[in-house]
C-alpha cells in the first residue's frame, strides 16, 4: 500500500537514512529512529516509509528472534506523528491513506514472529506510543524528562494509529477512556503502574535490558486483569453503563464543541466486539473526518502557536537566556505569594518580601499546603515537596536579595508605589538582575525612567488564578532589551506557562480586549438584556464563563478601575458605563465577598447562583427584544475591533500571538482557533458589515449609535479588501 498525500519536509533525507538497523548478536535487530532532518525522530513521511521497507524485510529473515525499536538515545525515543504534515493535510482521501498506510506497518510489526520490545525514553506520545503499543512488550527509561501516552483529543483527532484498539485491551477499557479522554502524558513511574509499559529500568540501561527481554534472557511480568476483562471489557452491558456515564461527562465537559472525544469513546468502546481489521478501518475513517475539520485545524493551529512561543523563550544562536537560580517578589498578597511560590517550585531559591508579617504568613501557608496536596496525589516526591517548601522564604525588609537573577514587583497598582520600589531595588540587586513588574496596565517605560541599566526592567503580566492560568504576558518597554524579554519568557516558560511578548500600551493585549467586552455585557444587561441570557449565550458561544460571571471572577471593583485606565488611555471607544456602581458595594465585589452578580457559597461543590435582585437594576428594556445573534455580535465584534486596532498598532508581532494570547489569557474558544482566526472564518467582509450595522443603529441607554467602539478599524477594512489571509 503506498502513503499518498502526506506532506515531504523541505530537508527530506535521501531514502533509507531515517532508519539504522544494528545487529549485536546472532538473532537480533535493533531498528533505532535516526532520522538526520530531526533533532528528535518524528514520525513523519520519510521515516514512515523507511520504517515500513525495514519491517517488511525483517519479516522474511529467518532465524530472527528478538527485535528492539529504539530512538538514537535512552530519553529520545520520537515526538510522535508528525503534527506539521497532518495539519497540511486537507482532502479526505489523503488522509485515509496515510492512516491505512501506518496501519499496515504497526500490523507487521505486531505479527513478527520474533519477539519485539519497544524502548522509550523521554517524549513518547501520540504515533511514538502507538507504535510501542504494536510490540510484545514495552520497556520504559524511569527518568523525569519520560512522558508516555495519547494526547490526540486534545489536537481535534483521536488515536488513529492503533491506540484506540490496542490501548484498551493491555490495560482495560476504564483506564483506556481515561488516558486518551484526558490526553495526559504520564511520568514512566505512573505508566507502568496503570500497566501502560511493562518494565520500568535506568536510562543507561534501556536498550541493554530491553535486548535481554527480546532474546528470552529476561522475563517480564506483565500486568493481567483477571476476571475483570471478562466482566467489564467484555461485558456489553458493562460496557453500556460505562459509555453513558462517560457520554455525560464527555458532553458536560466539551458542550458538544469537540467531536473527537465522543469519537474517541466510542472506539474504545468497540474494540473487544471488533475485528482488527474493522477497528483499522473504523480508526481511519474517524482519522480523516476529523483531521480535515474546523475544529482540528484550530488546535492545531493553537498548538503550533504555543509551539513558537517555546521557542521564543529558548533564545537565539546570539543569545541563550541563563537558568536563574535566585529571586524574590515584592508583595505577598494573592498574586506575588502565588508567583513566588511557583518559582520556588521550579527550583529557584526565593525571597517573598511583604511589610505585612500576617501577608507573609498566609503566603507560606497557602504555598505549603499547595505542595503539600501534590505530595498526596504522588504528583511531586516527598523529597521534591520538602525542597519547594524550603525554597521560599520571607522577610519584612527588603533583604536577601544580593544575588538575585530577578526580582519582581506585585505591590499597589499606583505608578509612584511601583517606581518607588523599583528605585529602592537597583540599589540591592546585581546589576544583571532583571526587574519585572507584575502591573495590568501601568507603562513599563515609565517605570524604567531613572533606574540605572533600565534595559533590564520588563512586564510579566501573570493572571489569576496564578497557578492555574496558563498565559504570561511578557511586556517591552520602550527600553527592555530584547534579552531582558527572552530570559523573561524562558522563566515563563520554566514555570509551566505560555509566554507572548506584547508592546507596552495601556492594558497590554489581554485587559484591552477584554474591557470593550465586558463593558458590552454591562451595558447590554442594564438595558434589559436577561442576566442568566446574557451568560449562556457565551456559554453556548464556546467561551469557558459568560462575561457577568467573570466580572465576579475578577472583581467589580478591579474591572471598575481598569475600564477607568483603558478609558482614559483609548477615549471614548472605552467609556465605560457607570450603570454598575449602583449595584457594587463594600460587600458586593463579586467571588472574592460572596456577592457579585452571582451569590458564591463557600465550598467547591456549591456552584454559584444568579442574585435574585438584578432586576432592580436594569434600568431600561430597550435591548430585551435583541436577538441572540446581535447580543452575540456586540459582545464579540467589540473584542474583534480592538484586535484590529492592536494589530494596527504591532502590540504583537504576529496574529498567531494575538490569538494564541486570547484562548490562554481569557479562555477565547480554542475550537474556534483564536479572536482572529474566529474573524476570518466569518469572513472580514461580514465582520465590517455588521460592525457598520451596531455602529449605524440606535445605541442601548440612549447613546447615539455605536460610535467609535463599532466603528470598523482601517486595519478590518483592508483585510475585508480582496478578501486577504491570515492564517
Amino acid at each position: 500500500m503506498e502513503m499518498k498525500g502526506f506532506p515531504i519536509p523541505e530537508n527530506c533525507p535521501e531514502p533509507g537514512a531515517c532508519i539504522r538497523v544494528e545487529r549485536p548478536e546472532p538473532g537480533l535487530a535493533v531498528v533505532i529512529l535516526d532520522p538526520p532532518h530531526r533533532s528528535l525522530a518524528v514520525l513523519d513521511a520519510p521515516l514512515l516509509t523507511d520504517l515500513d521497507k525495514v519491517v517488511q524485510e525483517l519479516q522474511q529473515e529467518r532465524g530472527l528472534r528478538g527485535i528492539v525499536f529504539a530512538g538514537r538515545e535512552p530519553l529520545q525515543f520520537a515526538a510522535g506523528a508528525d503534527v506539521a504534515g497532518i495539519s497540511q493535510i486537507t482532502e479526505r482521501e489523503d488522509a485515509l491513506s496515510i492512516v491505512r498506510f501506518v496501519h499496515g506497518i504497526f500490523n507487521r510489526i505486531e505479527n513478527l514472529k520474533a519477539t519485539t520490545v519497544a524502548a522509550v525514553g523521554g517524549a513518547c506520545p501520540g504515533g511514538a506510543y502507538e507504535l510501542s503499543l504494536a510490540c510484545d512488550y514495552i520497556i520504559a527509561a524511569d527518568d523525569p524528562k519520560t512522558r508516555i501516552g495519547l494526547p490526540e483529543t486534545q489536537l481535534g483527532i483521536i488515536p488513529g494509529w492503533g491506540g484506540s484498539h490496542r490501548l484498551p485491551k493491555r490495560v482495560g477499557t476504564p483506564g483506556a477512556l481515561d488516558a486518551i479522554l484526558s490526553g495526559r502524558l504520564y511520568p514512566a513511574r505512573t505508566a507502568w503502574k496503570r500497566g501502560m509499559v511493562d518494565r520500568l529500568t535506568y536510562p543507561m540501561r534501556l536498550r541493554e535490558q530491553a535486548i535481554e527481554i527480546a532474546m528470552g534472557r529476561l522475563p517480564v511480568k506483565t500486568k493481567k486483569r483477571g476476571m475483570a476483562r471478562w466482566m467489564v471489557d467484555r461485558n456489553p452491558i458493562a460496557g453500556a453503563v460505562i459509555g453513558s456515564k462517560v457520554r455525560k461527562q464527555v458532553e458536560a465537559k466539551t458542550r458538544g464543541f469537540y467531536p473527537a472525544p465522543i469519537v474517541a469513546m466510542n472506539l474504545v468502546l468497540e474494540s473487544f466486539s471488533a475485528n482488527q481489521e474493522q477497528m483499522v478501518e473504523r480508526e481511519a475513517k474517524a482519522v480523516a473526518d476529523l483531521s480535515v475539520g474546523p475544529v482540528c485545524k484550530s488546535l492545531v493551529g493553537i498548538f503550533f502557536a504555543s509551539e513558537a512561543a517555546k521557542k521564543y523563550a529558548r533564545g537565539t544562536k546570539e543569545f541563550r537566556p541563563r537558568k536563574m537560580k535566585r529571586g524574590g517578589v515584592i508583595g505577598g498578597g494573592t498574586m506575588g505569594g502565588a508567583i513566588a511560590g511557583s518559582m520556588a517550585e521550579k527550583g529557584m531559591d526565593m525571597r517573598l518580601i511583604d511589610l505585612s508579617r500576617g501577608a507573609l504568613d498566609v503566603a507560606l501557608l497557602d504555598h505549603a499546603a499547595y505542595i503539600g496536596k501534590k505530595r498526596k496525589r504522588r504528583r511531586l516526591k516527598p523529597h521534591l515537596a520538602d525542597a519547594a517548601i524550603d525554597r521560599l522564604t520571607a522577610s519584612e525588609k527588603m533583604d536577601g536579595l544580593e544575588h538575585a537573577d530577578i526580582v519582581l514587583e506585585a505591590v499597589a497598582e499606583k505608578m509612584a508605589v511601583k517606581k518607588a520600589v523599583l528605585a529602592e531595588l537597583a540599589g540591592k540587586v546585581p546589576s544583571n538582575c532583571l526587574l519585572a513588574t507584575n502591573t495590568s496596565s501601568l507603562s513599563v517605560t515609565e517605570m524604567a525612567q531613572g533606574i540605572p541599566n533600565p534595559e533590564r526592567v520588563v512586564g510579566m503580566h501573570f493572571f489569576n488564578p496564578v497557578r492555574k492560568m496558563p498565559l504570561v504576558e511578557v511586556v517591552k518597554g520602550e527600553l527592555t532589551s530584547e534579552e531582558a524579554a527572552i530570559e523573561t519568557a524562558a522563566l515563563a516558560a520554566r514555570m509551566g506557562k505560555t509566554p507572548v511578548v506584547v508592546k507596552d500600551v495601556a492594558g497590554f493585549l489581554v485587559n484591552r480586549l477584554l474591557g470593550p467586552y465586558l463593558d458590552e455585557a454591562i451595558r447590554l444587561f442594564l438595558a434589559g438584556v436577561d442576566a442568566e441570557r446574557l451568560d449562556r449565550l457565551m456559554l453556548d458561544f464556546g467561551m469557558p464563563m459568560g462575561p457577568l460571571r467573570l466580572l465576579d471572577e475578577v472583581g467589580l471593583d478591579i474591572a471598575t478601575h481598569a475600564a477607568h485606565s483603558l478609558s482614559e488611555a483609548y477615549g471614548e471607544r472605552m467609556l465605560p458605563s457607570a450603570g454598575i456602581q449602583a449595584l457594587m458595594t463594600d460587600k458586593r465585589l463579586g467571588a472574592k465577598t460572596g456577592w457579585g452578580f452571582y451569590r458564591h457559597p463557600k465550598g467547591r461543590k456549591n456552584k454559584p447562583e444568579l442574585s435574585s435582585d438584578l432586576g432592580s437594576y436594569q434600568q431600561e428594556d430597550s435591548a430585551a427584544s435583541f436577538s441572540d445573534e446581535a447580543i452575540v455580535n456586540r459582545l464579540i465584534l467589540s473584542m474583534v475591533n480592538e484586535a484590529a486596532r492592536c494589530m494596527e498598532e504591532s502590540v504583537t508581532a504576529t496574529a498567531t500571538d494575538l490569538d494564541l494570547a486570547t484562548v490562554f489569557g481569557m479562555g477565547f474558544a480554542p475550537f474556534r482557533g483564536g479572536l482572529l482566526h474566529y474573524a476570518e472564518s466569518e469572513g472580514w467582509s461580514s465582520i465590517v458589515k455588521r460592525l457598520e450595522d451596531i455602529a449605524a443603529s440606535p445605541d442601548i441607554l440612549g447613546r447615539p449609535g455605536g460610535g467609535a467602539k463599532f466603528s470598523p478599524s482601517e486595519w478590518l477594512r483592508s483585510m475585508a479588501d480582496g478578501d486577504k489571509k491570515l492564517f
